[in-house]
């Protein structure tokens, strides 16, 4: 395994607006060889090919620090997530033979294993398949279909097309349609929820790469679009709700207040590449709208990291492991703030991700035995030295790495958006015409979209 270290001349950063690394094409250059590397010789180094079940099928995924598996359940959102992981590093990255052949392992036990008499699919089996937990939502379903639209990809068949649509419209009917999914509250109290439209959008967003443009994709992308714009971003409060009432109304109650700030940041990083995606300067905007309110809401200016939950009111929320650090939020915020940097140019954004990486790379990272840690205490300090289990696995850490390896080394397109620039009541005191814009010479492909100047 590698150790990835934070280099002297950037080991600590000068206030908490430094945001020299992203502004040089030194610092650059490093953060691309730490996400490039950590991802190929560092993260798929402690996965692969110990998460490879040759005996049973599908992965093996709940490891503990040194990579010993204490574990042999298998989750069924794992088999999709890691089955994709591999399949989209053969289609993106390079067609290496074995990523293939792995992704397509992980395919073929989703297809032995993974489905009820019903249609629907398990979240949780034995090594052997034998089902153990079928859940009330259809995320495993998502997951399933973004990696069948990468294996249609990688092999060419239509067979493995069609299931990932089919998978999606189940998805949709299962969480949208009346008499689908069976409601978490009663009609006293009913909600509705903001996971299901970001992943709803994002896998859409995935088979569209995969699989090529459809209106279908496009009605699916601009529901989830309208409907996380209309109903959960709320400017008055300057917030991103997880939970609502039907007319988006704020339930003020436990479940109604309780904010989960990686989520949202996750969700505004999915919206601002659809901006990107769409040369859509109002995405790009709400996007970065949603990711300011939840950075100020999320980060813990006493020890760093990003709270798992917060109270909308900042009452005591419910959840007792509210203060706790998971692995998964950093790598989303990670992402965001490249992201929202790389299409504004707007220099707290480099701040806050050279912030947030810092923290992220100090405290979860293992550089002996590889990988990240998952949890952590509040201050940082270790919570459990599992590196997998039925919820983390070969997912968000090198989704994250291979995001933002693309966004430093220009294999995401970022053309000019043809807009005309303009001031936002969000951007700080301190950020000039930022990005690299003032940076030394680059790319035109590396260029931020449109620089915002502040008041």
């Amino acid at each position: 395994m590698i150790a990835v270290s934070i280099p002297s001349e950037y080991s600590r950063p000068q206030g908490k607006r430094s945001c020299r690394r992203l502004l040089s094409v030194t610092g650059r250059e490093y953060l691309q060889q730490v996400y490039r590397d950590g991802l190929l010789e560092d993260t798929l180094r402690f996965w692969f090919p110990r998460a490879i079940d040759f005996e049973q099928g599908g992965y093996l995924h709940c490891f503990d620090r040194v990579g010993n598996l204490f574990e042999t359940d298998k989750s069924i959102w794992v088999q999709g997530r890691m089955s994709w992981l591999l399949l989209k590093l053969y289609n993106e990255v390079a067609p290496r033979p074995e990523w293939l052949e792995w992704g397509l392992h992980g395919l073929r036990f989703l297809e032995r294993h993974g489905f009820d008499s019903d249609g629907r699919m398990y979240f949780h089996v034995a090594r052997d398949g034998q089902p153990i937990r079928k859940r009330r939502y259809a995320y495993s379903e998502s997951f399933a279909a973004i990696a069948f639209a990468a294996a249609a990809r990688a092999t060419g068949r239509e067979e493995y097309a069609a299931r990932a649509r089919e998978l999606l419209r189940f998805f949709l009917r299962w969480n949208f349609e009346p008499g689908g999914m069976p409601p978490k509250y009663t009609s006293v109290r009913p909600l509705l929820g903001l996971g299901p439209r970001m992943i709803a959008l994002v896998t859409a967003q995935e088979l569209r790469s995969q699989l090529g443009p459809s209106l279908e994709l496009e009605q699916v992308i601009d529901r989830c679009l309208a409907e996380i714009r209309d109903l959960f971003v709320r400017p008055e409060l300057e917030v991103v709700l997880e939970a609502v009432c039907p007319d988006g109304s704020v339930s003020d109650h436990l479940e109604g207040r309780t904010l989960n700030p990686g989520h949202a940041i996750e969700a505004a990083w999915f919206i601002m590449e659809e901006g990107r995606h769409r040369q859509d300067w109002e995405l790009v905007q709400l996007g970065c709208r949603m990711l300011d309110w939840m950075w100020r809401r999320g980060w813990d200016e006493e020890f760093g990291g990003l709270f798992y939950f917060r109270d909308l009111f900042d009452k005591p929320p419910q959840e007792y492991w509210h203060d706790m650090k998971f692995w998964w939020p950093h790598n989303e915020a990670i992402i965001a703030t490249l992201l929202a940097w790389k299409l504004t140019g707007e220099q707290r954004y480099a701040s806050w991700h050279q912030q947030v990486h810092d923290w992220s790379y100090r405290h979860f990272a293992d550089p002996e035995y590889g990988e990240w840690f998952g949890y952590l205490h509040r201050d940082g300090r270790l919570s459990t030295p599992a590196k997998g289990n039925l919820w983390k696995s070969c997912f968000h850490h090198p989704r994250m790495q291979l995001w933002c390896w693309k966004l430093l080394s220009g294999r995401v397109s970022l053309q000019q958006i043809t807009i005309r620039c303009v001031v936002t009541h969000f951007a700080s005191p301190d950020c000039q015409l930022g990005g690299e814009a003032t940076a030394e010479a680059d790319s035109q492909q590396s260029r931020p979209i449109c620089p915002i100047r502040s008041r």
